[in-house]
């Protein structure tokens, strides 16, 4: 077990503090990896290699955030509502979960730290959608096996104000 003593007795606002720096952190170490393979293989293989580790990654942070959170697998879009809110994504981008009128849930990413890097870097955009296909379709399924995923826009046809939006419904429904 971990030595939890650094973080004991610290304020609510320095553990929050901690945890967007954790996050930040971990998305850099991805990001790195990504250039390296992309600056090594190509962007295609950079892709195709990002998207065989959110296939892994998604369900493990869901299942994770799930028992965290004492939600029971099979709670619906309402569950996966909560479990998208406790990402690690959302601690660092601004992001819109929402409702719609037919029931579905909307995510909407309104900031997006890598895509805001790579145009920093003078970088094309990340071509998102067929990993953001298989890491929210992982997560959702993880949440609840009934939930489909389907991408509303995704770089380089973003929506409008945001980076990107994923509507969620129950498979059969709406």
């Amino acid at each position: 077990m971990p030595d939890r003593s650094p973080l004991r007795g610290r304020t609510e606002d320095e553990l929050i503090d901690l945890l967007e720096d954790a996050a930040k952190n971990w998305l850099a170490m991805d990001g790195l990896w990504f250039l390296a393979v992309e600056e090594r293989f190509g962007l295609e293989r950079a892709v195709e290699l990002d998207r065989k580790v959110w296939e892994r990654f998604s369900p493990l942070e869901a299942r994770r955030i799930l028992r965290r959170r004492g939600i029971a697998p099979g709670g619906g879009l309402p569950a996966l509502a909560e479990a998208l809110s406790f990402r690690l994504y959302a601690r660092i981008n601004d992001q819109e979960i929402a409702w719609t009128p037919d029931g579905t849930l909307v995510l909407r990413m309104k900031t997006c730290r890598v895509q805001e890097a790579r145009n920093r870097d003078g970088r094309p955009f990340f071509p998102c959608r067929e990993v953001g296909l298989v890491e929210y379709a992982g997560f959702a399924r993880a949440v609840d096996e009934r939930v489909a995923v389907r991408c509303l826009g995704c770089p380089p046809e973003r929506p409008e104000g945001a980076w990107c939006a994923w509507e969620f419904a129950i498979s059969g429904a709406g």
